[in-house]
This record gives structure tokens, sequence and C-alpha cells, in this order.
């Protein structure tokens, strides 16, 4: 009572780990058909002081304009900025780590934000995807010449004109292009 903790549930009869991380994120928040990964077990003996818990931790890459709100309140849930974690119970800070650190090795080999992109995005728009994923700021011009190389990220003929008078060149992710690409590095 009046701690913070991630967010869980328990794996049901006849279910599997990954099938009981997708239940429950959609009982929690309404969400389904998202990126989710594994990010590993949690079993030291007196993690928790009561009982002997084994936890499976995942993370899920979603849209947080996306969820239904009434659940997420429902469930006294709570959303924090990465870097704004209260302290948490148990092992839940190790966790977060864990996920962050499996996401930016996952992130820098496969285009795994993009689903969080609208279907037309600008460069500044992905820059800062990535950047919230490593938590770090990313030089600029770098970025761009990385992006550049990559041939399964297209410009179009769009203009994006909300964030300035010149406005901004819109692009796309090629999925089909990507999945013929030899290896992707960012």
């Amino acid at each position: 009572m009046g701690e913070w903790s991630l967010m869980g549930g328990f794996v049901q009869t006849g279910e599997s780990v990954d099938d009981a991380a997708k239940r429950v994120l959609k009982e929690y928040t309404g969400l389904d058909q998202v990126y989710m990964k594994q990010v590993g077990a949690f079993g030291d003996v007196n993690r928790e002081p009561d009982e002997r818990v084994i936890s499976v931790a995942y993370y899920a890459l979603i849209n947080i304009n996306d969820y239904d709100k009434q659940l997420v309140e429902e469930h006294n849930g709570y959303w924090a900025g990465i870097n704004d974690l209260p302290p948490l119970l148990f092992d839940h800070l190790q966790m977060v780590e864990q996920a962050r650190e499996l996401m930016k090795k996952k992130a820098s080999r496969e285009p795994i934000g993009f689903n969080l992109l609208p279907e037309l995005f600008t460069l500044t728009q992905l820059q800062n995807l990535y950047e919230a994923i490593y938590g770090c700021t990313i030089d600029k011009r770098n970025f761009r010449k990385k992006v550049a190389d990559m041939d399964f990220i297209e410009q179009t003929e769009f203009i994006d004109k909300t964030s300035s008078r010149r406005g901004a060149r819109l692009y796309k992710f090629n999925d089909k292009t990507y999945s013929k690409s030899p290896k992707f590095r960012l």
C-alpha cells in the first residue's frame, strides 16, 4: 500500500507466459497487437518478503495516445517517464533498466519503433523516437547521414508545414524493402 510497482498478473491454467503477458497488457490498457518482447525472469530467493515469486518481465512499444484511459484508471495505473520513475518495490527498477538495455540493442539492429510513428513522418520525429529509446541526444547531421543510407526509409513528395513555415519533408517506412535489406544499424 502506498508504494509503486510495475503492473502485472498471473499466468492462468493452460496459458503460455507470452499469452499471459499479452492478456495482462490488454486487460490493463485495452491494447493488443503491439510489439512486445520478453525481458527475462526475475526470481531471487528473497525478492519478495511474503512468499516465493518468480516474475517474467516484458516490454511493449505502444503509442501513449492509444490506450484505454478508463481501464488504466480502474487498475490504478500511472504512466511515468522513464527518467522520472518513482522508487519501485522489489526488483522492479532492475526490470525497467534491463528492458531499456534490451530495447536499445534491438533498436540498433531492427526498426522496432516505426509502428509508433505516423505512416508519414519527419526526420525530426524519427530522431526524437530514437533519442527517447536511447535516452540521449543524437547528433542531427550524423543521424540524417545514417538515415540517408537506409533504402527502406523513403522520402515522399509531401511536406509537413505544421512545425514551420518552410516545412519538413515527410518520409515513410518501406517494409518490403527492409525485408530485403542486408543489415540495419543505427
